[in-house]
């Protein structure tokens, strides 16, 4: 091979191996601008997903801080001024059964989720709800099965307390600081909307008060 026709043969593999670069550097620009473009869309559907979970849990949040302010279907209320707070020995007449506020023992019962499977005196009730729990109460007419399911509920939920009133006029009924609900059967929704409510509501004349170290059934 004469020296223009080695010339022409190295001039061409450097073009082919030029090309060649060329064609690399164009296949690492692309592979650049796809790696760009998806990081992208996943980072924009990363953040729209972020605010869409974020509106949403705000939008949860105001929905169940409505739910709270409004009243529980059904439930009764007695004027909160109205519901004296003294301590006071025997027992009291209340206008309403069970009791839902008022003057009480100075001695509470133990709310800390407890069911009491005998009768307990109002006034030392009253000073349970006065502390923020709710008081769940039943009479004869209750299923078993309704009272089984109360009582474990009751069981996972502090400040509450459960025990039988063979005498009131609901089968089952809830009460907290002057409030009061009656309904037939646990499965009631309104059951879980009292508790969440009023368990150390707003009502609550104490709120934070021991539910502990109360008086508990014989």
């Amino acid at each position: 091979m004469n020296k223009t026709s080695k010339k022409a043969a190295a001039e061409a593999r450097r073009a082919k191996v030029e090309e060649m670069r060329r064609a690399e550097r164009a296949r690492e620009r692309r592979n650049r601008i796809i790696t760009i473009t998806l990081s992208t869309v996943i980072v924009a559907g990363l953040i729209g997903w972020g605010g869409y979970a974020l509106n949403s849990a705000n939008e949860k949040d105001e929905q169940q801080a409505a739910a709270v302010k409004k009243p529980v279907r059904g439930e009764k209320t007695w004027d909160k001024e109205k519901l004296t707070q003294s301590h006071v020995q025997g027992t009291v007449d209340y206008p309403m059964n069970p009791a839902v506020g008022g003057d009480h023992n100075q001695a509470w019962m133990t709310c800390d989720g407890t069911a009491y499977t005998k009768a307990i005196a109002n006034e030392n009730a009253v000073h349970s709800l006065e502390h923020g729990a709710v008081w769940i109460t039943y009479n004869d007419k209750a299923a078993d099965a309704d009272t089984k399911t109360l009582g474990d509920k009751v069981s996972k939920t502090p400040y509450t307390l459960m025990s039988p009133v063979k005498d009131q006029s609901g089968t089952i009924m809830l009460s907290a600081w002057g409030k009061q609900l009656s309904v037939n059967k646990a499965s009631d929704p309104r059951v879980e909307q009292f508790l969440t409510k009023y368990v150390q509501g707003e009502q609550t004349p104490e709120p934070g008060a021991a539910c502990t170290g109360g008086l508990t059934a014989a």
